[in-house]
């Protein structure tokens, strides 16, 4: 568990401040929203420091800390306010509301530090004292199996139904994912990219093609995955899955003296929405080969197997249940396997969008092409069309079949 503890009771209204955070105008803009929060700062000597927090690649993250002569640099941590300003037009494609009242729940049950305001183009909160998670971190096994633990805790306490529209559509349903437009609710993680797939540019007759592929690949997954398992089977359970779990949404705590093993804590909730575990699950796993794609840090058979235990075990501590059996380990390993090429698709979707809208310096398309053609890569495993054709099976899928196991000090 992080070090902020749980607020025990419903949230307060959370204020909103009439600013809007200016990326052109930088340091004041931002001191200007920090000062809404702390009106005292002005009464005291020190600097202001702001600091872009490197990492994510939707957002713009800031730290801004008033420097206190005499005063530690971990005091004046702890006053620190991170703004995290929304990227250009990624309201057309995140519930900005949600995001919110999920982070307000994660506060409530101890897994986030408290909101502090709204801006008019982003969230004020709380400092987490600690580090953000390196991919070379978090393929080493102390802070895999933290994470293990931690996401076992957060599955087995965080309510799915938080609100009305957190409501998981029904499996048995022959409504088509399509019929979903892109202002209805949210209803889970498959609403979620259905939503995302309706969003995509048509104005080239390349991209009406693309969409049109993908709206298949979508409804066949969906078909694959959901309307051919069996319901209400342990390894089907919804939760509230973080859905973003790569290693700069992951902070290493600072070293508890009466405990050796690593603690670590999750941040930004923004794509948070019910799914299966194995999804979320999975598309960690899928997060270890960075968004450079390398996929020999991706985890093997054994690894995986290792990390699952440790999060059954949590997931059952905190449910007030005995540790897992092996078969129950069986069957989500299984359901993690099955579902090792849907963070392709979503992630694939997520980044042609932010290829389109998106102001930040970063590859979109090439990360759109690689994620999808992670997907089709396990498609084509799943159908056998690449066995059949006499292709070489692709280095993301040979890694994933491996067994032995390894661990980085």
């Amino acid at each position: 568990m992080a070090s902020f503890g749980p607020t025990h009771g419903h949230a307060t209204r959370l204020r909103c401040i009439e600013l809007t955070f200016d990326p052109h105008n930088f340091y004041q803009s931002a001191s200007n929203l920090a000062y809404s929060i702390h009106p005292e700062w002005c009464e005291k000597t020190g600097e202001i420091d702001v600091v872009q927090l490197m990492g994510g690649i939707t957002n713009t993250l800031l730290k801004v800390t008033k420097r206190v002569p005499g005063r530690s640099q971990t005091d004046n941590d702890r006053d620190s306010v991170l703004i995290r300003a929304y990227g250009n037009g990624s309201d057309n494609f995140i519930d900005r509301d949600r995001d919110v009242a999920t982070h307000i729940v994660c506060a409530e049950y101890g897994f986030a530090p408290p909101l502090l305001a709204r801006c008019k183009n982003g969230v004020l909160y709380r400092y987490i004292i600690g580090q953000t998670c390196t991919p070379q971190d978090l393929i080493t096994e102390p802070v895999w199996r933290a994470v293990a633990k931690h996401l076992g805790e957060w599955h087995a306490r965080l309510p799915t139904n938080m609100a009305a529209e957190a409501k998981c559509a029904d499996p048995q349903s022959n409504k088509s994912r399509s019929d979903l437009s892109s202002k209805s609710p949210v209803l889970d993680i498959w609403a979620v990219m259905q939503r995302w797939t309706n969003a995509l540019p048509c104005a080239s007759p390349a991209q009406k093609t693309q969409k049109q592929l993908l709206q298949i690949e979508l409804d066949r997954s969906f078909r694959h995955l959901v309307k051919a398992s069996q319901c209400g089977s342990e390894s089907d359970r919804l939760v509230l899955g973080h859905c973003d779990l790569g290693s700069a949404n992951i902070i290493l705590l600072p070293k508890d003296p009466a405990h050796d093993e690593v603690r670590v804590s999750f941040i930004d909730y923004e794509y948070a929405v019910p799914c299966p575990a194995a999804f979320d699950i999975a598309n960690h796993f899928a997060e270890w080969a960075g968004y450079d794609c390398d996929y020999s840090a991706l985890p093997t058979k054994s690894v995986r197997r290792r990390f699952l235990q440790y999060y059954l075990e949590s997931f059952k501590a905190h449910c007030g249940e005995a540790p897992s059996p092996g078969l129950m380990l069986d069957a989500l390993f299984e359901e993690v396997d099955r579902y090792r090429g849907m963070p392709g698709l979503y992630g694939g979707l997520w980044a042609l969008l932010q290829a389109a809208v998106s102001q930040i310096n970063f590859d979109y398309t090439t990360l759109a092409e690689g994620r999808l053609g992670e997907y089709y890569a396990w498609r084509a495993e799943e159908d056998g069309s690449r066995a059949r054709g006499g292709k070489d099976m692709p280095f993301r899928e040979r890694r994933w079949a491996e067994c032995q196991f390894f661990s980085q000090a």
